[in-house]
Order: structure tokens, then sequence, then C-alpha cells
């Protein structure tokens, strides 16, 4: 492949302006960053500071290595709730903003089915939702991966997206041998180095919700940047 020529990997080209949110040892971006080539267009950003991530996930440095190398701007210390505020992103605009596995945390006396850790998770993507909306650049998507049985789709995914104002174009299975690399970790403080099974996995992806005046029935009507929701 010529130098400079857009390169896929999925859903995601070389072309396009990524943003990904909350990575765990930043072995996504970097299967991105090999796949494209170069990544001067990719932002990989983590809840951790650089010293925890080290303590939590040592396979991170070969692949922080592997992104400076090739042009990613990687950021630490980024929090979901206020990402929208952060100065080396208050002022960008993205092509997608990509949230893989999203979790509010592990807790020794709260199980996945406990109410309380649902209503966190849910809290957790009503914020990244409302703060990522207003980060896309026109015809951009919001992709979240995230499993789709019991008891995570207690979490209303497409519910939340839909009152931050984006609307589901598609959900298509996510299989992790489609990103040559990528470790799934925990994150967290209990067992943060350790994969979790990926089961009924899906990435859902959410456009902006646009609202047009429709004549004939003299009130709004919401539709996508897509022709197939008008």
């Amino acid at each position: 492949m010529g130098r400079g020529r857009e390169r896929w990997i999925e859903h995601y080209s070389s072309a396009q302006e990524i943003l990904l949110v909350g990575e765990g040892d930043f072995s996504f971006s970097a299967c991105l960053a090999r796949a494209f080539g170069s990544a001067p267009k990719i932002v990989a950003t983590s809840l951790e500071s650089q010293g925890s991530l080290r303590a939590k996930h040592r396979s991170c440095l070969s692949h922080l290595s592997e992104l400076k190398r090739r042009g990613c701007l990687v950021l630490h210390d980024v929090d979901v709730y206020e990402i929208d505020l952060h100065p080396a992103l208050q002022w960008r605009k993205f092509d997608v903003i990509i949230f893989n596995f999203p979790h509010a945390g592990h807790f020794p006396w709260l199980r996945e089915r406990n109410p309380q850790l649902i209503q966190m998770h849910k809290n957790l993507l009503k914020a990244f939702f409302e703060n990522a909306r207003g980060m896309l650049r026109e015809g951009g998507e919001v992709h979240v991966a995230t499993r789709d049985d019991y008891p995570y789709n207690r979490w209303n995914v497409e519910e939340l997206a839909e009152e931050a104002g984006l609307v589901l174009m598609e959900k298509v299975w996510f299989k992790k041998s489609d990103y040559p690399g990528y470790q799934n970790k925990r994150g967290g403080d209990i067992k943060s180095n350790k994969t979790f099974r990926l089961r009924n996995c899906f990435t859902f992806k959410f456009a902006l919700q646009q609202y047009e005046y429709d004549y004939t029935c003299d009130e709004m009507s919401v539709c996508s940047d897509s022709d197939d929701f008008i």
C-alpha cells in the first residue's frame, strides 16, 4: 500500500480524527496505530495517571512506546465526566469517539447485577454521551463496545444515548480477533491486569440526531444523518 493512502481496520480509518476514551493498557489504540502505519490523527486517553497505569498494566509500556513512535497523542488523568473540558481536547472535534467496555469500577461488596453498581455504570455512560456529543464533527459517530446480556443490558445504552441527543445507527458484533494484540483489561483496583470474558459483545454506533420541521404534520421530527432514519 502506497505511502499516505487511507488504511482501514474494521470501522476505523487512518483518515478519521479518532478519540479513544478509557483505555486500559492502550492495546486497542496501539492496534489501530499499527493498522494505519502512523497515528497523528489518534488521541488515546486513560483515567489513570501515568504512574498508576504502569503499576496496574505492565503491558502498557510497549504500547505507549509504539503510540509515541507512531505520532499518537496520549493523555492521562482524563475523566469521562469532564473530558470536554480537558485543555488538550476542549477545542477539538472528532470523526469517531470510542469507549470500549465502559465500567464504573469494581467493589468487593458489589456484584454486576447489584442495582447500585448498575446505576453507577449508567451515570458513567450518561456523562460520556452528553460530553461526547459536543466533541463530534458533522457526521461523526460515538462508538460504545459492551456486552448486551444480563446484567449489562440493564444499563440501557441506547436509551441513555437517545437522552443525550444521539441515535443508534448500527449495532455490530464485537470480535476481539478483529483487533490483533488487543487485550481487554478489567481496570479498576481489583485484579486490574486481568482480562474478562467477552460474551454477546457488540459495538453500538451512534450519531447526532437532527431535527427537521415536518410541514405536513406541523410538528418537529427527529432524524439522524442516515437516510435510513428519515
